[in-house]
């Protein structure tokens, strides 16, 4: 349900959304982007707010829009609840995350060559990749199992990823290339 077309949240469910990105703020390893497959199965696949097509919408519009890479999670807010809905996921992201970052940024510092800070460091890396790959399965699904264009789109999930393994090819011609070929509609 978006905040236009039909009914705002009620007050409770606003504030279930901004609780709900207040917790996965918490788990952000890696960036608000490795949480992305939770914040879908909580605003599509959960509450139905708003659709699999918007969801994918709303992360690449923010994705590919100069700023922080966190702008996606005040789309799907929009999308949801509009100004207040984006109020709600924005807020419940930002809050805990900084303040855990000034915190631990501080900490860090203190203990940077300490040994254990070290492994946990090094640990994150294995779980940061396995979260974005989660997040690239959850944001490909719609066009790839059941887009009318699937081979199209697994042709081009597959040559992204060999490109990005074989070249030093900034990332943002692959993106201008996907938008590229969604506008001819080949994918």
């Amino acid at each position: 349900m978006t905040g236009f077309i039909h009914s705002p949240l009620a007050t409770a469910e606003l504030l279930g959304l901004f609780g709900h990105f207040l917790l996965l703020s918490l788990l952000a390893v890696g960036g608000a982007i490795t949480t992305a497959p939770d914040m879908h199965r909580y605003v599509v696949d959960e509450h139905h707010w708003i659709s699999d097509a918007q969801f994918s919408a709303s992360v690449a519009l923010a994705q590919a829009a100069p700023g922080p890479n966190v702008l996606f999670v005040a789309v799907i807010g929009w999308n949801v609840a509009g100004p207040i809905g984006a109020l709600a996921t924005m807020s419940g992201t930002l809050l805990p995350s900084t303040a855990l970052t000034l915190y631990a940024s501080r900490w860090g510092t203190r203990r940077r060559e300490t040994r254990g800070l070290r492994a946990f460091t090094t640990g994150l890396t294995p779980l940061t990749i396995g979260l974005l790959l989660a997040t690239g399965w959850v944001l490909a699904q719609p066009y790839v199992i059941d887009g009318p264009h699937r081979l199209g789109a697994l042709a081009l999930v597959a040559f992204s990823i060999a490109v990005m393994l074989r070249t030093k090819l900034s990332p943002m011609w692959l993106v201008g290339l996907g938008a590229f070929v969604g506008m001819l509609g080949w994918v």
